[in-house]
């Protein structure tokens, strides 16, 4: 190493294993051997995860721009049971456009080798085959940038840096109607409205949920208004009449509500900027002015649009006449706690249904059915929290979904669940408190619509709409139930020692202009794991007390911190959409610790936000 290098710890990447094998690589196989010469960027992802998503999306530019030195591999690390079928993980790797090799962990051999525990997590290897840096949560696109030019330099002036083609070699498409999509909407017309999400359109078909009649927007990602040949989305996804028979659309990837006008095609921008909100930015405002964060669907309640805010667990609203936007119930926090909208929790809330005077929500990460009253209260119907799903059938307390995307209100005042990992369509009845199946044998259904007697499903994985008869009778299919399958931490009873791990990218600094530049959120299910440590505070590094009489529980640590460049002269950067601002960054992420309390266990937790922990 050259003395101008810089100095960091470097640890041996282990091997990448998975039993599933590599996509994206034309049938080859890798080892990291083979990588050898080039930077390497481990993205330990998961694919009902909404921070894993954006990720993808970060990292997009940084693989684009390095491509001959740079090979960005996902690491799928399943959550849900669903995530570990192969095809599955098949299916999103399309789904969402990654464009980079995968390599299908469904044992978690990889994530346990490398010591993960969150999802998303980056890890960059150099060209010697050395770990350098581990990141978790999102907004670290930045800051893998600048090291991976450090290392271009380094590493091309040792003569260790190998550049050319990477190993990505992209599937072949296929010619279906609809590809992998995710939302519908019966038009007045009797036809159908439907989100092409991966193919970035609305296609209107006709009333056999078939025949493609019109199609909007151009096929490629983009955020461009005009005409329907003119027009760009980014991953589409909910889909909502208006009074003035305009469709609201939810724009997920461009963090926007878009508007189409059947009558001429034309699509007009309604909320969003097309960049995603972080902590620290405006929860309400002019639309227009206002960033929005993975709107995954929208529905009419009370007047104004309601928004599933997937991306910070949150429901926003839009108001049509004053065109401004608002939170309306969540903290950001990750889980499940009902009350007043301030105060409730959510978990990547994907599905929306109104009724006079309930809106029903999809709260995919909770595995939970979920609805809000007209005084803006929050309640679970069914649901448990993070960590347990599966498909049982039964009273609302018991019965069990596994990551539903959408949710239906039935004439009856029952509602259908669109339960997508579970691959059915599932039935809650508020009136018995019961839940039933409808349906088995779909492929990940994201939404359905009523049609007279009819349920039409949107199949997703299937890339088509599916018309069912609603039956008189549920199908009786048998329980299953599951829990979260990492492996638990043991530690010991008493004092555990909490350390988030945030060390500030080279060239930049902790954000201290408007006070506290981190925050810790700590709490535990169950409650009474925790006798001490839970709560918020600014300090990254925090003492707990665990209950001796809890043998086992998850404990809920949510940090963030904000960094800018170390520049006096006030450096700032250029937006995707053309603005500048401070070149400022927040890094953030949620963990849900599984743990077991062991006389021997340790009695220190390190959780790395970015950085490398040297203790």
């Amino acid at each position: 190493m050259t003395d101008s290098a810089p100095r960091r710890a470097r640890v041996r990447a282990p091997e990448l294993i998975g039993k599933g094998g590599w996509l994206n690589t034309g049938d080859q196989q890798y080892t990291l051997a083979d990588l050898r010469g080039r930077i390497v960027v481990l993205d330990f992802w998961t694919f009902c995860c909404i921070n894993c998503l954006h990720v993808l999306d970060e990292l997009r530019e940084l693989e684009e721009k390095h491509r001959d030195t740079l090979v960005v591999i996902g690491v799928h690390s399943p959550k849900f049971v669903h995530e570990a079928e192969h095809q599955a993980v098949v299916d999103a790797v399309e789904r969402y456009g990654v464009a980079h090799p995968v390599l299908d962990d469904p044992e978690l051999a990889t994530w346990k080798q490398y010591a993960v525990r969150a999802w998303p997590t980056l890890v960059v290897i150099d060209p010697e085959g050395y770990v350098v840096a581990q990141h978790a949560g999102e907004g670290h696109a930045h800051a893998i940038e600048r090291l991976v030019e450090e290392l271009e330099a380094e590493h091309e002036a040792k003569g260790t840096l190998r550049r050319g083609d990477g190993p990505y070699v992209p599937p072949e498409p296929e010619p279906t109607t609809l590809r992998f999509p995710g939302k519908a909407l019966l038009l007045p017309s009797g036809n159908f409205l439907v989100s092409d999400t991966t193919r970035h359109q609305l296609v209107e078909l006709a009333e056999d949920a078939e025949t493609a009649l019109r199609r909007f927007g151009t096929g490629t990602r983009g955020f461009a208004d005009g005409g329907p040949d003119q027009a760009s989305f980014n991953e589409p996804q909910g889909l909502a009449l208006l009074a003035d028979g305009s469709v609201v659309v939810a724009d997920t990837v461009n963090h926007a509500l878009r508007r189409l006008d059947l009558a001429t095609g034309e699509v007009t921008t309604l909320a969003g900027t097309g960049r995603q909100w972080w902590q620290g930015s405006a929860t309400s405002g002019p639309a227009r002015e206002v960033d929005l964060s993975s709107p995954w669907d929208v529905a009419v309640f009370g007047g104004k649009v309601w928004i599933a805010m997937a991306g910070v667990h949150q429901l926003w609203t839009y108001d049509p006449d004053g065109g401004t936007v608002a939170v309306a119930a969540g903290t950001t926090n990750e889980g499940l706690v009902d009350g007043p909208g301030a105060e409730a929790w959510f978990a990547q809330p994907s599905g929306l249904a109104a009724t006079a005077d309930r809106l029903w929500l999809a709260d995919s990460e909770t595995s939970a059915l979920r609805w809000v009253d007209t005084d803006g209260h929050v309640h679970t119907a069914v649901g448990t929290g993070l960590f347990d799903f599966g498909h049982r059938d039964g009273a609302a307390g018991q019965a069990l979904f596994q990551h539903p995307l959408g949710v239906t209100a039935l004439p009856d005042g029952s509602v259908a669940v669109a339960d997508t990992y579970n691959h059915a369509l599932r039935r809650y009845d508020p009136a018995t408190g019961e839940v039933t199946t409808l349906a088995t044998d779909l492929r990940e259904p994201s939404d359905a619509v009523l049609v007279g007697e009819d349920i039409v499903v949107v199949e997703s994985a299937r890339h088509r709409l599916t018309r069912l008869r609603l039956p008189e009778e549920a199908v009786r299919v048998e329980s299953v139930a599951h829990r979260t399958r990492r492996a638990a931490t043991e530690v010991a009873p008493g004092r555990l020692r909490l350390d988030v791990i945030f060390q500030a990218p080279a060239g930049q600094k902790l954000d201290t202009r408007y006070g506290p530049s981190t925050r810790l959120l700590v709490s535990a299910t169950p409650p009474e794991l925790l006798l001490k440590g839970e709560g918020a505070d600014t300090d990254l590094s925090r003492e707990l007390e665990l209950n001796p009489a809890v043998s086992e529980g998850v404990l809920h640590v949510s940090a963030m911190a904000a960094s800018c460049d170390d520049d006096p002269a006030g450096g700032t950067s250029r937006s995707k959409t053309g603005g500048e601002y401070p070149a400022c960054h927040v890094h953030q992420q949620d963990w849900g610790v599984p743990l077991r309390l062991t006389a021997g266990g340790t009695d220190r937790l390190p959780l790395v936000l970015a950085g490398m922990d040297e203790q």
